[in-house]
């Protein structure tokens, strides 16, 4: 019996050691799809076990499993799961791939965040991959394509550290500015971070998305959010591009034997010079870009970081034109205790811009800008005369050759930005939250300017001209506010209310001299001119102070309610009307969680929302409303005497400029959200336009009889579309498709007693005093000038016909006689163009096989006319001319479009108006992902290299870079300038290199 019991413990040892000889661990690592990125916190489980781990903050796992035939289960939020047969391996690396079916991502909102399925309003996002898929100066310029119904232009081209414009659904405003509201972190009025800083932004569209930044949300609001830090040890990322930058488009201008034959035909006892210059050449060259960054994150379960370090500096295709800057952001968390938090984000920057003259405002004696100019200059003149001399112009307007002012005049400007945002919340009870922010921000800007005696005719009379100029602004930011959140019944309650103070201060000054004995001191000697410039002094102050509330309410996960409302005052606005009301509302019904819907596989996501809500503009400028006087010069006897004359009517009734939205839109999602669709349409009616009344009479004593006043009204009607596809996804190959298209339309409704405003973006040399309109019926900006009808053949005129009295003979131009009366002259001008696009769409798409990616974005617009002022300059006879000019009528060559060679004033005609329609490869990049094992060895957690080009193909019928803006930096300008060509800065091609590792 003994011996029994002996040999059943030894089989059972036996059996035992057997079964624990099958449990075998599994190792391995996580990565993402995206990236190549570890993934911490991944479940993995055996399945139909209770056996579990997760991945640390490498991506590494380990795991104990049965036998072979165990199965394990990968699962993170946000990507697609995977089950894997252990079978005989004894490691298990997994890629995992970002899941198409974002509904429960957290999208950011005004003071909070809800789930993308909760939203109720229109909504667009961009990731942090999206904004740092080629590099860019500034991030605002990614978002140009990635999102439906936006509109980003540069104020000037390629230009370095060139200021953006970002729309949203139209211009909205004439005298008051269109562009978006920036809110960085919580910050309102931020300045944009490095791309690489950011972890996404969302762009908030209809009223009651924005409706909570009340008299700020008219023009659609950017919310940007930075990265954080997580917990785990430290991660040391470091990122690095260099592109290498070419001119995109050049003027096919007349050589020196081309010109030569032209101009004689104008004045015929013209002698050729002695050069043959291509000035487009001689300014032009290849830039580069450099961008260098260092972020360390990290942290703990109660405290996290986040600190970068970037350095970007460009080099610009036109001689002696460059901008660089030096940024630091940092975010630190701290859970002082379970219901206490505290963060402070800090951003700061240094950047130094070196300018040329560029979009000139006036090219007459003395003036014009380095690119107007290289198309205007004789090409037959060298640059410097056999003196060693600067050349100057020898036909038309006496001015300085493009080269020398690049190379001999000094336009600086730097500028220092620091930003601190501190908060903390406090959990009061279950459910309720407190949260209070403190944020201030201060910008300190130089400019100096110098121009040497050494060019002739722009500093060598004044005997060098220096200015420099100083700006320095505040802004101080509290907001307070309480959350609560609470389960109703079958819903979920969300209660926001809030106080928000913010003061805005910005103080400038400026001084210049002229006349100096030397240049070598640049603008750094103002004593030393022999004349001193009348210095300049000034200060505003704006205070906004707001109550704001919203209320979000979601019942039984298929009815969504949100109400929103703000109140505002402004110290901008007269004393009647400091304080505006701005409500909204909005309601999403979740379709597909009706009963007739949820079982259906292949429409999974049908959603429908309506809004409808008040937003308002304040951007004017302070004290607009007041009366205001101005210096006057006065002398009495011999004695220089100081004065002021009253300048400008008050206005005790100016308020805010109201825009009415209402909004409908449908999202759908198809096959488990493989493909999702967003169809939009939107109507806004901005009321209480603010414009100048200029009715007052003129002895009432006031220099500027323009009075401003709540008088017009626009309106601003679209439709977008945004497609999400996830079109192949499998462990080795995906490919992923991004497609949005906006179609917008803008009508003018009402205008100062629906009388049409002129206005007038020529340069002012080109002695032109109207070139659009405000028509009310038409959409803003509309090119305004004389129909080109071809060249007078001689003879009969055709039908409806004419010519001005000066050019009547053969060869002249024709334009159409309005009014019939045989002659062209003011009364036959007409609408002849619109420079408001019909539509703009972006095309992306990522493919992913194994460790290689190819990214492709197209990017595009239809419409939109362009009216090029460096052509009809080049057409007018006292320049250089371009190829066109080979084409001119004479008497042998009369089948030609172009007018015979002679001097002409430059008028505004449609034969300069161009489609400005474009499609343009925006990014074309390969990239790769050094494998894991590899870098694993020598301490690398990732390490990524990639090439890309960026503009490398447009398809235009515009002569040169359709993008294009002038004399568009100003409220009202850049409202109304639409569409204007001259002398911009020009766009580039780029082919980048990036390098990015992460320890």
């Amino acid at each position: 019996m003994k011996s029994v019991k002996s040999y059943l413990v030894l089989l059972l040892l036996l059996v035992g050691g057997i079964l624990h000889a099958q449990d075998r661990s599994i190792s391995g690592k996580v990565l993402s799809g995206d990236d190549g990125l570890p993934l911490p916190g991944v479940n993995i489980s055996v399945k139909g076990t209770m056996t579990g781990t997760s991945t640390d903050f490498d991506g590494a796992y380990t795991i104990s499993v049965p036998d072979n035939s165990a199965v394990l289960q990968f699962s993170y939020v946000g990507f697609v799961a995977q089950e894997v047969l252990v079978g005989t391996q004894n490691e298990i690396n997994l890629t995992l791939q970002a899941d198409a079916n974002q509904l429960d991502e957290v999208v950011v909102v005004g003071y909070g965040s809800v789930k993308k399925s909760d939203i109720t309003g229109s909504v667009s996002s961009v990731k942090s991959e999206e904004l740092n898929a080629f590099p860019v100066l500034n991030a605002e310029q990614a978002l140009q394509g990635r999102a439906a119904g936006v509109a980003v232009q540069t104020k000037n081209g390629g230009e370095p550290g060139a200021p953006l414009d970002v729309t949203i659904r139209g211009n909205t405003s004439i005298s008051a500015s269109s562009s978006a509201l920036l809110v960085v972190d919580g910050f309102v009025g931020a300045t944009m971070p490095q791309a690489g800083d950011i972890e996404s932004i969302e762009i908030l569209k209809d009223a009651s998305a924005t409706a909570i930044y009340g008299s700020r949300g008219a023009n659609g609001v950017i919310m940007v959010t930075t990265k954080k830090g997580r917990a785990g040890k430290m991660s040391v990322e470091f990122r690095s591009t260099y592109s290498s930058q070419n001119v995109s488009d050049e003027l096919k201008m007349l050589n020196a034997d081309e010109f030569a034959t032209y101009y004689k035909q104008i004045n015929p006892a013209y002698v050729q010079g002695t050069g043959n210059t291509d000035w487009q050449d001689a300014i032009y060259r290849n830039g580069n870009t450099q961008d260098y960054q260092l972020a360390f994150s990290g942290g703990t379960e109660n405290l996290n970081y986040y600190i970068s370090g970037n350095y970007f500096d460009q080099k610009g295709v036109i001689v002696n034109s460059g901008f660089n800057r030096f940024s630091i952001l940092s975010n630190v968390d701290a859970k002082i205790t379970d219901k206490f938090k505290v963060g402070l984000n800090v951003f700061g920057s240094r950047q130094k811009k070196e300018g040329v003259v560029t979009q000139a405002g006036s090219g007459g004696f003395g003036g014009g800008d380095v690119v107007s100019l290289a198309y205007r200059f004789n090409p037959d003149l060298p640059i410097y005369d056999e003196n060693g001399n600067v050349t100057t112009k020898t036909i038309g307007d006496e001015v300085d050759n493009p080269f020398a002012v690049a190379t001999m005049r000094t336009d600086d400007n730097t500028t220092d930005r620091y930003r601190a945002n501190f908060y903390a919340e406090y959990e009061i009870i279950s459910g309720l939250s407190f949260k209070t922010t403190f944020g201030f921000s201060s910008t300190n800007g130089m400019r100096g300017q110098f121009v040497p005696s050494t060019l002739p005719t722009s500093g060598g009379i004044q005997g060098g001209i220096a200015n420099i100029s100083n700006v320095k602004g505040t802004d101080v930011l509290s907001e307070n506010y309480l959350t609560y959140n609470r389960e109703i019944g079958k819903g979920n309650l969300t209660a926001l209310a809030g106080y928000s103070y913010q003061k805005i201060r910005t103080e400038r000054n400026a001084a210049g001299a002229q006349g100096f004995i030397s240049n070598s001191v640049s603008y750094y000697n103002l004593g030393g001119g022999s004349t001193i410039l009348t210095p300049s002094s000034s200060l505003s102050e704006t205070e906004i102070v707001s109550l704001f509330g919203r209320l979000n309410y979601d019942y039984d996960d298929r009815f969504l309610f949100t109400f929103t409302a703000r109140q505002d005052g402004s110290s901008n606005f007269a004393k009647n009307e400091k304080y505006a009301f701005f409500p909204s509302g909005a309601f999403a019904w979740r379709i597909s969680n009706e009963e007739f819907l949820k079982e259906n596989n292949t429409l999974s996501n049908l959603k429908l929302r309506l809004s409808y809500g008040l937003t308002g503009n304040p951007s004017i400028a302070p004290y607009q409303s007041l009366a205001s006087y101005s210096d006057l010069y006065s002398v009495i006897g011999d004695t220089q005497a100081n004065a002021v004359v009253p300048e400008q009517l008050a206005n005790p009734d100016l308020k805010w400029e109201t825009s009415y939205q209402g909004n409908i839109g449908l999202d759908f999602g198809f096959f488990q959200d493989r493909f999702n669709l967003s169809l939009d349409y939107y109507n806004i009616d901005t009321k209480d336009v603010i414009l100048g009344d200029t009715s007052a009479p003129e002895y009432v004593g006031f220099l500027n009889s323009t009075s401003l006043k709540n008088i017009g009204e626009i309106n601003n009607s679209g439709f977008e579309i945004a497609l999400n596809a996830r079109i192949i996804s499998n462990e080795d190959f995906s490919w992923t498709a991004d497609f949005n298209w906006a179609r917008n339309r803008n009508e003018i409704k009402q205008l100062v007693n629906g009388d049409d405003i002129f206005l007038d973006a020529s340069p002012g040399h080109f002695l032109q005093d109207e070139t659009h309109v405000l028509r009310e019926g038409e959409a803003v900006g509309q090119f305004w000038g004389y129909e080109y009808r071809g060249v007078n053949q001689g003879g009969d005129l055709p039908a409806g016909t004419a010519s001005f009295g000066d050019d009547t003979a053969a060869g002249g131009e024709l334009f159409t006689d309005l009014n019939d009366d045989g002659k062209i002259d003011t009364n036959d001008r007409k609408i002849i163009g619109d420079p408001n696009q019909d539509w703009t769409a972006g095309f992306n798409n990522t493919l992913r096989y194994k460790n290689f990616d190819l990214n492709i974005f197209f990017q595009g617009a239809y419409g939109g006319e362009i009216f090029n002022f460096n052509l009809l300059e080049a057409a007018s006879g006292g320049d250089n001319a371009t190829k066109d000019a080979l084409r001119v009528w004479t008497p042998t060559n009369t089948d030609t479009d172009v007018p015979s060679a002679k001097v002409r004033a430059k008028r505004i005609t449609d034969r300069f108006i161009y489609d400005g329609s474009y499609i343009r490869l925006k990014n074309l990049a390969l990239g790769y992902n050094v494998p894991y094992d590899f870098t694993e060895k020598v301490g690398i957690e990732n390490l990524r290299v990639s090439i890309s080009g960026q503009n490398l193909l447009t398809f235009t019928d515009y002569p040169t870079d359709p993008e294009v803006s002038y004399r568009a930096d100003g409220n009202q300008a850049s409202n109304t300038n639409l569409g204007f060509d001259y002398g911009n800065y020009p766009n580039f091609k780029s082919v980048t290199f990036s390098l990015s590792v992460k320890f």
